[in-house]
């Protein structure tokens, strides 16, 4: 991975494509006022660079939900018994291979992570605090929070422009 230097119009493109990632290389040009090639060699940098990790589909829960069920959503905080360098990295390490995990983060102070956890039903999530949880004896304390309404969601970096 390169290190790189951004500009203002790197800046402008990685924004545009926090926004829409499927833009066009030419609609993505004209909102950065760049020529069509200048772009996509600059994204293709920011890419090279790591800047850019991936591009996804945002999936919408609320229309999901009549054909799947609305699920269970939980924020769960997580306070180890010892908080060593290399309990944490094993903790860390098991619940991020996880797919019911969808965010992991090592937090301070409190407990020592926070995760946002998504399950079909209360079932699973019961089997999900057992295999990753109750199993582990360094686990002190979990707390877990069920969402009941999601006001927002916009995962984004904020640009100092």
């Amino acid at each position: 991975m390169e290190q790189i230097d951004v500009d203002a119009i790197d800046l402008k493109l990685l924004e545009a494509l926090q926004d829409d990632a499927a833009l066009s290389n030419q609609a993505l040009a004209e909102r950065a006022h760049i020529s069509p090639p200048t772009c996509l060699r600059r994204v293709k940098r920011l890419r090279d660079a790591g800047l850019i990790e991936r591009e996804i589909a945002l999936l919408s829960p609320d229309k999901l939900a009549a054909l799947l069920g609305h699920g269970l959503t939980a924020l769960v905080e997580i306070t180890l018994d010892r908080q060593g360098a290399e309990q944490l990295e094993a903790f860390e390490a098991r619940v991020v291979l996880d797919d019911a995990v969808q965010q992991c983060y090592r937090v301070s102070p409190g407990p020592d992570f926070i995760l946002l956890v998504h399950v079909a039903d209360m079932p699973r999530y019961l089997a999900l605090a057992q295999r990753l949880f109750t199993s582990d004896a360094n686990v002190r304390n979990v707390k877990a929070f069920f969402s009941t309404k999601r006001a927002k969601f916009k995962p984004k970096v904020l640009l100092a422009q």
